[in-house]
């Protein structure tokens, strides 16, 4: 039987009483055709019911009212192991302006930590502003340094190099990063130049070196941005093989070369072997396992505009630390000139705003307001007029304290050996159970300069400590001894001569006083976590 009217569904069609017979009334022989009624029941059936827009988009404007969060994690959002993060705070996948990259940097910590900067960011402006975030007691002698794990490369970025563009030279798939931490020596060669450029390295064949010594030869160069030539054995590794190869090398403006013949200087003896402006040179690290290098002072030239490949690097192994900075020395400065004294000359400039800054920041009156005065006389105290004598009694009145705490220490309710026991822990230059080896590594890190220093538990001697001390682009190690006197602990490093109460007042006295070191100490090194 048909059913008229239109289609509504299935499941009205099953609750309706009324649709099928009761008590067998539908298989009675007295349902005949003409009792059958004329009209049959019209059965509502139910209908699709159209969805309407309108509602998707009211749902839609209620949603986009709602301020967006801001995405914690944009590294996610980037391709795996990109140096350069594609992700955006707002979660929408775009930069919030234009022009403006995340870049990744690394504390020495092995955590990250991610920054919007702009194209153009050197990296000093990068520096700057990790300063700031990671609340850094000084700006100067930070650096960024580009690391290559796997090829052990690692050189410091210089303060007017855009950070993106060396993101960009990087391979995609690499290990490659960034690390921000110290570096005292990048100008260091400009106030001891004699340090970093030996005398039998500087070639003689120039007319300017005529009636002027090596000296007054390397400052006027340094002065005028530029470096002497330079000259010297090194052995080179040779493509496709473990054997390494010693030849002599002529560093010059022109470009870098090498002899066919011994030391020749004559042209035609002469190959050249790469463009100075096309190069960046790089440290190496682990250089015997990598590469099979028989000392520890290698170094490589690759290409700055390819990506980092072992197939593009030039190594060279030198036989001496200062060999080796003396070569990585001239590269910079005949690569970048007056840039580099540039980038000095800002770098004092800033280091002198900060340290007038910090000295006015400690006093919290005007110095108008203040008089040195002097109370040791009967008569009372008297204004001193003196400018030299009122110095001194500055010094004096700081170093008061130190005999303060010597009068605590001699009563008899005093417990200095508690003190002492702790007192170093909580000072930066203070490096707890680092190895002889880790201690160098750190230094050499930071920057070989005279009169960096830290200090850590000796791992031979129980109880005893270690000044780890540079001097002369060397690392040397001084054993500080424990010792008791009337029942008193002291520590000292000439075998009881000199003594001293804790290891605060060892290092507070070497730096004005180099007692058995060869230079007072300057330097500490210091590790920041981001």
């Amino acid at each position: 039987m048909e059913m008229e009217g239109p289609q509504r569904g299935v499941c009205e069609e099953a609750d309706r009483p009324g649709d099928e017979g009761t008590d067998g009334q539908e298989n009675s022989p007295s349902d005949t055709p003409s009792t059958m009624p004329a009209d049959p029941p019209v059965v509502r059936r139910s209908k699709p019911l159209s969805i309407n827009n309108n509602r998707f988009k009211g749902e839609e404007s209620q949603t986009t009212s709602v301020p967006s969060i801001p995405n914690p994690f944009p590294e996610l959002c980037s391709p795996s192991h990109s140096p350069i993060l594609i992700g955006s705070p707002m979660g929408n996948g775009t930069s919030p302006a234009s022009g403006t990259h995340v870049v990744k940097v690394f504390g020495e910590d092995g955590r990250s930590r991610s920054l919007w900067v702009p194209a153009g960011a050197t990296a000093r402006d990068v520096c700057h502003l990790l300063v700031q975030r990671a609340h850094c007691a000084d700006q100067e002698n930070w650096a960024l340094i580009e690391l290559h794990p796997s090829l052990g490369l690692e050189r410091c970025l210089e303060d007017h190099e855009t950070v993106v563009e060396v993101q960009a030279t990087w391979p995609l798939e690499g290990d490659s990063k960034l690390l921000f931490r110290k570096n005292f020596a990048k100008y260091e060669f400009f106030k001891k130049p004699m340090l970093f450029f030996p005398e039998d390295m500087i070639s003689d064949c120039a007319d300017v070196n005529k009636g002027m010594t090596s000296s007054e030869l390397i400052q006027n160069l340094l002065n005028s941005g530029s470096c002497p030539e330079i000259q010297g054995h090194l052995q080179i590794k040779e493509p496709g093989r473990k054997a390494w190869k010693r030849v002599c090398f002529f560093l010059r403006k022109s470009g870098f070369y090498c002899s066919t013949k011994g030391s020749s200087k004559e042209p035609r003896h002469l190959q050249y072997v790469a463009d100075l402006e096309e190069l960046n040179i790089y440290s190496v690290i682990g250089g015997r396992k990598l590469y099979s290098a028989s000392t520890d002072y290698t170094f490589c030239i690759k290409p700055c505009r390819n990506r980092t490949r072992s197939q593009d690097m030039k190594l060279l192994c030198a036989n001496s630390e200062q060999t080796r900075t003396c070569w990585t020395t001239a590269f910079r400065l005949f690569k970048y000139g007056q840039q580099l004294q540039y980038n000095f000359q800002q770098s004092v400039s800033t280091r002198s705003q900060e340290s007038t800054l910090h000295h006015s920041a400690k006093r919290c009156v005007s110095e108008a307001s203040l008089v040195a005065m002097d109370f040791s006389g009967k008569a009372g105290g008297r204004v001193i007029e003196n400018a030299r004598e009122a110095q001194s009694a500055e010094r004096e009145e700081g170093q008061a304290w130190r005999k303060k705490t010597s009068l605590r220490y001699s009563l008899p309710n005093s417990c200095p050996s508690s003190r002492s026991a702790l007192i170093h822990r909580a000072q930066p230059w203070f490096h707890g159970g680092l190895s002889r080896r880790e201690a160098q590594g750190l230094i050499e890190e930071q920057g070989l300069v005279d009169g960096m220093f830290l200090i850590r538990e000796s791992q031979q001697h129980a109880k005893c400590f270690v000044l780890s001390l540079c001097y002369k682009l060397k690392t040397k190690h001084y054993l500080i001894i424990p010792c008791e006197e009337d029942g008193r602990k002291y520590y000292t490093m000439d075998d009881g001569v000199t003594l001293f109460i804790d290891l605060l007042q060892l290092v507070e006295f070497h730096q004005i006083n180099r007692g058995i070191l060869p230079v007072c100490l300057k330097h500490h090194c210091v590790r920041v976590a981001l």
